[in-house]
């Protein structure tokens, strides 16, 4: 059985998570469904599944929770929550995070799936040379298989790397010891994030990426409101340059980039992430991948192999949980029912959790451009919201593109205290098909930050105020005197 290299877990999480007494079942001769990766879209979809009356069974080499739960969204969301207290010490942040983590994994336990009805193995999973699923020398049939085997970090070809015992998104989280001093490869939101964290701490943070400005693939304004953030926490940052070089000495590692050089004790890679498909040998089923392995699906979740399904962030295009937790309930009524439910018609917003927070629903103006889509822009800064105004936290803005001439919404990105949350009144219109205008017809609590969207609404509404229409009110009114 696999698990996460260097992983420090505590006793109780471990024997909720990956027990190491367990013993795999004795497989049924069939199952509806077969789920490999307990990971969210795994977990959801099994237990969904088995909800149903469906026989299931579900397989993880690691750990149940996936990434999300061990070494990703938790982790890194408790340290970003305990470090805002400028009293917190590293010892504290990580305890923290630990308790966090064991109490969570109660949630995604293999005690608590097998109770539910799901055939839980542990080990690795592949398809063998007659094309049947395998696990720890078991063969599993079943009507319907689903892929939600996440992805893992991706390792750049950086001269030294592999030499140097870096750390990633799986082993950072095992610190025990705070490092005097960090770099951080990658300045999108995992790099971010951990750059606010370790900087709060009191860690000597720098961060570098390629791209001239942090959350490259984010609002260039918004970028430029997390990049002040950081600067203020002392974070230096590295922009606009190539990483050529990282070697060890005995008191650190040493980056070469094209524009000098620097000594730090850790460097932590945040470069993105590369789909766990290696090792399930998807050729000898025909499921189509792309270059980097994610797993090719249509719009209802199927692959190239009519009989497997796929979600998660195996899946291309993928990349967080919530869009994963979509994903496995399309997949459970696709795969066991009529194959009617879509992933098309859902708009998935993200968040990264810095301070202030920056979420983002929808595509760019860069790709509305791209694609030829004509829109108009309303945007409202939190300076203009008096609960931002009496928390003195007016930095940030809220802007929502709309199709042009109409109250579609396109996409929006809001920069603030509690981003994340304000995001999900957006994703509420667009998923239910409701226009900017809409929002106008609903009462906001006095003094809130999502008054922002009122304050939206009322913009676009003022534009169908054409000079006629205002001429006409003002001849009623005339009138009625």
């Amino acid at each position: 059985m696999m698990a996460y290299p260097g992983q420090q877990f505590d006793e109780l999480t471990k024997r909720l998570v990956f027990p190491s007494e367990y013993q795999n079942p004795t497989p049924k001769s069939r199952y509806h469904l077969v789920v490999v990766g307990a990971g969210p879209a795994g977990l959801i979809a099994s237990i969904s599944a088995a909800g149903l009356g469906a026989r299931v069974a579900l397989i993880e080499s690691r750990f149940m929770g996936g990434d999300c739960l061990n070494v990703g969204c938790v982790p890194s969301k408790a340290l970003l929550e305990s470090t805002k207290s400028e009293t917190c010490s590293f010892d504290e942040a990580f305890e923290w995070l630990r308790e966090v983590r064991s109490t969570i994994s109660e949630h995604d336990s293999v005690e608590r799936y097998s109770q539910a009805g799901v055939d839980v193995f542990l080990g690795e999973a592949n398809f063998n040379e007659s094309g049947e699923l395998m696990v720890e020398g078991q063969v599993l049939r079943a009507r319907r298989i689903a892929l939600c085997v996440g992805a893992g970090s991706m390792m750049p070809p950086i001269e030294g790397l592999d030499s140097s015992d870096v750390l990633t998104n799986e082993t950072v989280f095992d610190l025990r010891v705070q490092p005097k001093s960090l770099a951080i490869l990658g300045a999108g939101p995992i790099g971010c994030e951990l750059a606010t964290v370790f900087s709060r701490l009191g860690s000597e943070v720098h961060l570098l990426d390629m791209a001239d400005r942090v959350l490259p693939q984010e609002h260039p304004r918004a970028g430029e409101v997390v990049e002040r953030a950081l600067l203020d926490l002392g974070v230096n940052l590295h922009l606009g340059l190539e990483i050529k070089k990282i070697s060890t000495f005995e008191d650190g590692k040493r980056v070469f980039t094209d524009k000098g050089e620097f000594v730090t004790e850790e460097v932590l890679i945040a470069l993105g992430r590369r789909p766990n498909t290696k090792a399930l040998a998807l050729e000898r089923v025909g499921v189509m991948t792309d270059s980097s392995g994610a797993i090719l699906v249509d719009d209802r979740l199927r692959t190239s192999n009519k009989k497997i399904y796929a979600a998660g962030d195996c899946v291309q295009g993928s990349h967080f949980t919530h869009q994963a937790d979509m994903q496995a309930r399309v997949l459970v009524q696709n795969s066991l029912f009529l194959p009617s439910a879509s992933i098309q018609k859902f708009e998935i917003p993200h968040c990264t959790y810095t301070s202030p927070e920056v979420a983002s629903i929808g595509p760019s103006d860069r790709q509305l451009n791209h694609d030829g889509v004509q829109f108009d822009e309303y945007e409202i800064g939190f300076s203009e919201v008096d609960r931002a105004r009496v928390a003195n936290q007016m930095d940030g803005f809220a802007r929502v593109l709309t199709r042009k001439g109409s109250d579609a919404i396109l996409s929006a990105t809001i920069v603030g205290k509690d981003a994340g949350e304000q995001i999900a009144l957006v994703s509420l219109l667009m998923n239910n098909k409701m226009g900017l205008a809409k929002a106008g017809n609903a009462v906001f609590s006095y003094p809130t930050r999502s008054e922002f969207l009122r304050k939206l609404s009322d913009a676009y509404n003022k534009t169908r105020l054409t000079p006629g229409i205002v001429n006409l009110l003002k001849r009623w009114l005339k009138w009625m005197v």
